[in-house]
């Protein structure tokens, strides 16, 4: 009989807990799919003594992760602390460098530190699987990693971030405020009490960081991503993306261009018609163009305890396959370095919303304004709330104008919008979303 994987995990936190429970449950499956058993021999966490409602006799307690990584009966160590420094890092380099395998939940820390992990991997012949790391319960690693070696990938994208497409969501469809929705959130435990990490766009970041080296055989540097986060979003632009064809989500692009790698993380306007649109609520998704090949859309729950521990098995058993993939497609060495692409530099199509003084003049001084950038004009509306009764008193009123352009460069955009407001047409900070295509 094969002998078995004898994993040791750190952690036992919501998802190590069900990891342990899976494995425990799914025995008898987990064996005849991998070819030998698996067996939790070790484990660790801050307390000992906390009720998990695990049965953890026969397994042996490690004062930490250091000593877990030490274990010599240990085959795989599955870290499940989080944090992008130690004690998480010491503990998976001992461990692969000692020739263990690694399974790992942690994006922050495969971000910051992903290359170097990775070569220290390939050094020692040990297998480095981070598959929960990015969607939990979506399969997007495996996808790119594996079952696409063979396609040249042209963009990858998604919504990578369920608390931020909660609150859109619940902002869409029942008209409520940002701060409105994000409490709501926080209440039901969708946000921390601090949510920046979140609604400023890092915790994508850190996510696209993780897929623009697996889909373009970049070094993981999350500090060439521009990251831009939800809070200017207002329920007018949400209802004025629906009345022209439009959701705004947030969304994590990686895209090849002429120039290079483009890595962003802004709120986006992507047509109703497209799969990514069609998310709503906590899910995730993720949207891979490949040469050749039709978009695939990969959707599911981005976050929880089953479904993160459900990708932390599925790594467990690639380990006890044998599979040994390059962490990141291919040997670290060749990964390429990339820089931040500056965002004057993209070119795509934008919405783009004015309060704009409901005088004669007005609309003609914005349209010479953008005309001298040379962007052309797709669609405009522009509604007259209160303004008959405005005109009537004798006082000017503020219009709403929301204009899509055709595609431009976001330098263009913002020349043009400089001088409509040195024109005084305008009050208040013009209000722009990139628009992304099918």
């Amino acid at each position: 009989m094969v002998a078995p994987l004898k994993v040791g995990i750190a952690g036992l936190g919501t998802v190590g807990a069900e990891v342990v429970r899976l494995i425990e449950g799914q025995s008898a499956a987990l064996s005849a799919r991998c070819g030998r058993p698996i067996r939790v021999v070790a484990v660790t966490a801050r307390s000992k003594a906390k009720k998990r409602g695990l049965d953890l006799r026969g397994v042996a307690w490690a004062r930490d992760p250091q000593a877990l990584a030490e274990n010599a009966e240990v085959d795989c160590l599955v870290e499940l602390i989080g944090g992008a420094g130690d004690p998480a890092l010491s503990a998976i380099e001992t461990a692969l460098k000692s020739g263990k395998s690694v399974v790992t939940a942690n994006k922050a820390l495969i971000a910051k530190h992903g290359l170097r992990l990775a070569k220290a991997a390939e050094a020692h012949g040990a297998a480095l699987n981070f598959e929960a790391a990015v969607g939990a319960a979506i399969p997007v690693i495996k996808t790119l990693r594996e079952g696409l070696a063979g396609t040249s990938i042209d963009r990858v994208y998604g919504i990578l971030n369920g608390t931020c497409n909660y609150i859109l969501t619940r902002m869409e469809q029942e008209g409520l405020s940002f701060a409105e929705c994000l409490a709501d959130a926080q209440r039901l435990g969708y946000a921390e009490a601090n949510p920046s990490f979140d609604v400023d766009g890092h915790d994508t970041a850190q996510k696209l960081a993780i897929l623009a080296s697996l889909a373009f055989g970049t070094k993981v540097a999350e500090s060439a991503i521009y990251v831009e986060g939800i809070s200017s979003i207002a329920p007018e632009d949400l209802r004025a993306a629906a009345d022209l064809g439009y959701r705004v989500k947030l969304l994590g692009v990686a895209v090849r261009t002429a120039k290079g790698i483009e890595q962003r993380v802004h709120p986006t306007m992507v047509p109703k018609s497209s799969s990514i649109a069609q998310v709503m609520g906590v899910t995730n998704a993720v949207t891979i163009d490949g040469h050749g090949i039709p978009p695939i859309t990969l959707v599911g729950p981005g976050a929880g305890g089953s479904a993160t521990a459900s990708a932390v098995i599925a790594d467990i058993a690639d380990v006890a396959r044998g599979v040994r993939a390059s962490p990141f497609g291919r040997p670290a060495e060749q990964l390429k370095a990339t820089e931040k692409a500056p965002m004057e530099r993209h070119e795509g199509g934008y919405y783009i919303r004015l309060m704009a003084r409901d005088l004669p003049g007005t609309a003609a001084s914005i349209a010479t304004r953008l005309a001298e950038q040379k962007i052309s004009i797709e669609s405009i509306v522009q509604r007259h709330p209160n303004g008959e009764a405005a005109k009537a008193a004798g006082k000017s009123s503020q219009v709403p104008v929301i204009l899509i352009t055709y595609a431009t460069h976001e330098d263009a955009v913002y020349r043009a919008l400089k001088a409509v407001q040195r024109d005084k047409v305008i009050s208040g900070r013009p209000q722009v979303i990139r628009i992304e295509k099918n």
